[in-house]
């Protein structure tokens, strides 16, 4: 906003220059509560624009995973060496990563999901929470006892449990302040998500679809943990918070409203009631536009042939207005879903230029191996692209219609009950399954942690049962077939052309999450426990083996004006359930066990945090 010429203002006012500053402060306040309340910047914001801290598990709003610090660089990053070490008392898998605000850093582990609050100038700590669980969670939990981090604001720091209960903590003190439950371990809804906060909001999901739960994402107040909404990923419009009228979709090569029913009608029957398209992964928001972005996970069962239709809206990226819940557009990535390729990954918000034209664009890295970038406000379809050449189970995503076209020697529904489709890639894991990619705002690119494997997949028949596994599949995973024999890689991607840009192949997954930094360095980890750092063309500057294999994504901080990196290691997760949980066949952890059997080989458990630092001169 301009203001009118000091001469004027003084003739009319009596305004003086001596009185600017108060004047100034006056009308910012007087035009902050005049504001909607989306644009006026939060505390959270306030923080994550301060690079010293890590304040959101991925660094802002937009998940990015990008921090402004450089001390370290592609010069001095070879020069890394460990500050300290913290453990976690516990074993099983350390997704998420650590918060720091100010002179604290805030660490959580998995299952019975402790929280520790340690000072950062003598690793002293100042307090921890242990929260009383019901150990019968733990056999209803999918993919290990995994938990993806906790979330701060308003003097909170808050915590998602395994048994579905959200609690605030006073980030000072660790005493709860209020908790709620947000589900029902018995019918085997359980919570691994991190919450989010936005503005005054407390976002969160739930896990499940594999045991018939019925996906939504809810909304609590961050001062009191009253609901304020909730929105179904299935069933009728009401309960999904979707206006038939005002809800767009990408179809016949321009948004359209949804319709009416549009869930109901791509279900058989009541299917959708326990249809799956659980919320368990990352979520984004616009401050400007004011939208939450999600992805909703797979339909259930994981037998196509018992629930025909689409399956809406399973496995689909949501836009909704963060104050009601109501959805403004959405877009299903994987119709019909017939492989387990959940669509919970992480949504990175980023300005780029596509075709040439600029763009308020979402980027998605989706579980079915395309790459994804739409624009964010309208949620029109812009590029979909494979981002592993070793995608074989659809030739290519049709823009007109958004529509994957599946090829049919790798259709796992038309093959049929208990025929064993062989050779699908990706396998269920997807390209990437929830490890969060980075993008960088000063080369432009996506560093994204890749999975690739491909897996044989037979269905069968089963019936639902609450509280009680509800897959209806076998898997076989194992490396993709004629490439570098391993299971992962690293890449560079540009999302405005949907080219990979360089791979850096790996052993087994990449199954960190991604950091870059205005160094010009990018760092990730891998399963063996090594945590590593590439320069922006791929080349490996250095690394260092961490006390077990990495699940956990790599953070930076600064404090007393030294810049830190960090990251859990403790393996498990999915990709490391079978050493985790000790099972040997191959078939046991939905597969993974198998394909990943020769980690044992290379790591062991345990869960520690390390943290890195550049030598004193």
């Amino acid at each position: 906003m301009s203001f009118p010429h000091r001469s004027f203002l003084h003739r009319v006012t009596g305004w003086r220059p001596s009185l600017a500053l108060a004047v100034t402060a006056t009308f910012t306040a007087v035009l902050a509560s005049a504001l909607p309340a989306s644009a006026a910047e939060s505390e959270i914001e306030r923080l994550t624009k301060d690079p010293k801290n890590w304040a959101m598990q991925a660094g802002d709003l937009s998940n990015q995973r990008f921090s402004e610090l450089k001390q370290i660089n592609s010069g001095n990053a070879k020069n890394l060496t460990v500050a300290w070490q913290f453990s976690t008392g516990v074993l099983r898998g350390h997704e998420g990563g650590p918060l720091v605000i100010g002179d604290t850093l805030y660490i959580h582990s998995p299952f019975p999901n402790k929280v520790y609050a340690i000072a950062l100038d003598d690793q002293h700590i100042r307090w921890k929470y242990e929260p009383k669980q019901d150990a019968a969670v733990i056999p209803v939990m999918c993919c290990d006892t995994v938990n993806r981090g906790v979330a701060y604001a308003d003097g909170k720091i808050f915590l998602q449990q395994a048994d579905t209960t959200l609690v605030a903590l006073d980030a000072k003190t660790g005493a709860e302040v209020w908790k709620v439950k947000t589900g029902d371990p018995k019918i085997g809804e359980t919570t691994t998500n991190t919450p989010h906060v936005f503005k005054d909001k407390i976002i969160t999901g739930v896990s499940g679809g594999e045991f018939g739960v019925r996906g939504r994402l809810t909304a609590y107040d961050i001062r009191t943990g009253k609901q304020v909404w909730k929105a179904f990923s299935t069933g009728p419009d009401k309960d999904m918070l979707i206006n038939p009228d005002r809800t767009m979709t990408w179809t016949d090569g321009k948004m359209a409203p949804v319709g009416k029913d549009s869930s109901l009608k791509s279900w058989k029957g009541d299917q959708w009631k326990i249809g799956g398209g659980t919320t368990w992964g990352w979520y984004s928001y616009d401050p400007q536009l004011n939208l939450v972005y999600y992805g909703t996970g797979n339909p259930s069962t994981w037998n196509p042939r018992q629930r025909p239709g689409d399956n809406k809206w399973s496995m689909t990226i949501f836009a909704r207005d963060l104050d009601t819940g109501e959805a403004k557009w959405a877009y299903q990535m994987t119709p019909h879903d017939e492989w387990d390729y959940d669509g919970v990954n992480e949504m990175i918000l980023a300005d780029i230029k596509v075709k040439g034209q600029a763009r308020k664009a979402l980027v998605h890295f989706d579980r079915n191996g395309f790459a994804y970038t739409l624009d964010r406000v309208s949620g029109e379809l812009l590029v979909a692209e494979k981002y592993d050449p070793a995608v074989n189970w659809a030739t290519h995503v049709d823009m007109k219609s958004g529509r994957p076209q599946v090829v049919a020697k790798y259709s796992t529904d038309k093959n049929g009950e208990d025929v064993n489709t062989k050779g699908v890639c990706p396998s269920a894991l997807g390209t990437k399954d929830q490890q969060p990619a980075s993008y960088s705002r000063k080369t432009g690119l996506f560093y994204v942690p890749t999975n690739h494997v491909c897996m044989d997949y037979e269905p069968f028949r089963i019936e639902y049962t609450a509280g009680q596994p509800y897959v209806g599949s076998t898997l076989e995973m194992y490396p993709a077939p004629n490439s570098h024999g391993g299971l992962g890689n690293f890449i560079a991607f540009d999302a405005s052309t949907g080219k990979i840009v360089w791979s850096k192949p790996e052993k087994f997954s990449v199954w960190s999450g991604a950091l870059s930094t205005a160094g010009d360095v990018v760092f990730y980890g891998t399963l063996e426990g090594y945590l590593k750092a590439v320069d922006h063309n791929g080349k490996e500057l250095w690394k260092f083996k961490t006390p077990s294999g990495i699940i956990g994504n790599v953070n930076t901080w600064e404090y007393k004006g030294k810049q830190y990196i960090g990251v859990l290691s403790g393996i498990g997760g999915w990709a490391g359930i079978g050493l985790a949980a000790g099972l040997t066949k191959s078939s046991d952890g939905l597969g993974a066990a198998g394909g990943y059997k020769d980690l044992a080989k290379y790591t062991e458990l345990g869960g520690v945090l390390t943290v890195f630092a550049l030598p004193d001169r």
